[in-house]
């Protein structure tokens, strides 16, 4: 890697100190924390701060009422999701782990959320979701197994209605996407996933630099 000069080290510093503002600038309240600690106690990753919000951002443009993740985890993505959705809105969340859920169900009644809120479905993501209902769904939040990202791809399209919106976790997969070097094969999914959302006629994708990477796609009408 070439040497970077003053004003190129001065721009890299800059943008790497106001990523970390923007992704530090949602504050989180006590269920939150709970949640993320009980997550680095089992070492799981879960979504940012900055992630987080652009989830609760993105539920909330949407009016989402119907919300299905994959990838409950111990709940911190689900709140903030809930927090984006209507009052009377129902976040359908799938994991392999029911003790994950058992602990998310403890973080969202933390956040104040009714039971009635959310629906827990233990399971392997591609067994429960064709079992969901063909355009039931205002947003899809995916955060699970990267090899079957482009599988769930597939099956978010059938799920959101038009205009719905699908989301993507952890594509920057810590840098190794744009590492020209040998990569894994998750890491190969990903990219495979980037090409198919960016040039498929369906959607309208945007890619937002917060956590690890958020690849979001709107559902054309």
């Amino acid at each position: 890697m070439r040497q970077l000069r003053g004003q190129e080290r001065a721009i890299t510093a800059n943008r790497s100190t106001s990523w970390s503002f923007a992704d530090a600038f949602v504050a989180e309240d006590e269920a939150l924390r709970w949640a993320r600690e009980r997550a680095r106690e089992a070492g799981l990753p879960s979504v940012s701060p900055g992630t987080g919000g652009a989830l609760r951002l993105l539920a909330a443009t949407a009016d989402a009422k119907a919300v299905a993740e994959i990838g409950t985890g111990t709940g911190v993505s689900g709140i903030y999701l809930l927090l984006g959705m209507r009052p009377d809105g129902v976040l359908t969340t799938v994991d392999l782990q029911p003790e994950r859920q058992q602990l998310a169900k403890t973080a969202f009644r933390a956040a104040g959320f009714a039971g009635n809120r959310a629906r827990f479905i233990p399971g392997r993501a591609l067994d429960v979701l064709p079992r969901l209902a063909d355009g039931g769904y205002d947003l899809v939040f995916c955060d699970g197994d990267r090899l079957e990202y482009l599988d769930y791809l597939a099956e978010s399209l059938r799920l959101l209605r038009p205009g719905g919106l699908v989301c993507f976790e952890g594509v920057f997969a810590e840098g190794r996407t744009v590492d020209s070097g040998a990569q894994p094969a998750e890491v190969q999914r990903v990219r495979e996933l980037l090409r198919a959302v960016r040039e498929s006629q369906e959607l309208v994708p945007s890619l937002l630099p917060v956590g690890d990477g958020l690849l979001c796609a709107v559902r054309r009408g």
